[in-house]
């Protein structure tokens, strides 16, 4: 067993899913995946199933029905938890964030004193975002710019997915008490961890729209990730 699970949660992948699981195990560092299938009528959990006589680090849990990407990374978290991870990290199944930057997040946090490292797009208003619309991009740096003023929080991707936590990080974060499920859940997630004096680093990342498969983005999502700020915020989401 490796000391770091890569958490790649799925819904309709087919496209991507071997792919991305091939190119992780890659990677000059040992990593186990975890992929988290919300039950993809597409067959994305067979073709994982398939790949799992090939690799023995390589897990699958099947949730019953989508039930969005929040609760399949806490999930998937728990999972982690449970079977002595080190350290875990956050990565989408459709090549947005590059494999070959998981060792640079690890590296953060196993030998550069981060508790969390995060892959940032914007890392000091620099915007390393490949193949959006201007309209996507605009929503989502300002977004994560909305949500720095609103909260103070020192960080300037406030809402990217790609992350590495080490586990006391996660034990201490009470899993059953995030209350977001679309991007406010990473914004909850990375504002709970600072308000707990947690060290982070940002990593420049280059983001790339994915090129296969349909993104799972919504209106719902946002809205939450905007309202959900003020409400997080007031609440002081309590420790």
């Amino acid at each position: 067993m490796a000391n770091t699970l890569v958490i790649i949660p799925t819904f309709n992948e087919k496209e991507n899913i071997e792919a991305i699981i091939l190119a992780v195990f890659q990677q000059e560092k040992q990593f186990d995946i975890l992929i988290v299938d919300d039950s993809s009528p597409d067959g994305t959990g067979a073709i994982v199933k398939n790949l799992q006589k090939e690799f023995k680090n390589l897990f699958l849990e099947v949730r019953t029905e989508k039930q969005g990407l929040g609760t399949a990374y806490i999930h998937g978290f728990k999972w982690a938890l449970d079977r002595g991870y080190d350290y875990i990290i956050e990565m989408d199944a459709d090549f947005s964030h590059n494999p070959k930057d998981l060792v640079r997040l690890y590296n953060a946090c196993a030998n550069e004193g981060a508790d969390f490292a995060i892959g940032s797009r914007y890392l000091n208003n620099k915007i390393n975002v490949v193949n959006w619309d201007i309209k996507r991009l605009v929503l989502s740096y300002f977004a994560s710019k909305y949500v720095k003023i609103i909260t103070q929080i020192p960080i300037y991707d406030t809402t990217a997915g790609f992350v590495c936590y080490k586990r006391n990080v996660l034990e201490s974060l009470q899993l059953d008490k995030i209350k977001f499920v679309g991007y406010a859940f990473q914004i909850e997630m990375k504002f709970k961890a600072w308000k707990r004096k947690f060290k982070h680093k940002e990593v420049s990342v280059i983001f790339t729209d994915r090129k296969k498969g349909t993104s799972k983005m919504s209106g719902s999502i946002i809205s939450e990730a905007v309202f959900g700020v003020i409400r997080m915020k007031i609440a002081g989401v309590k420790k």
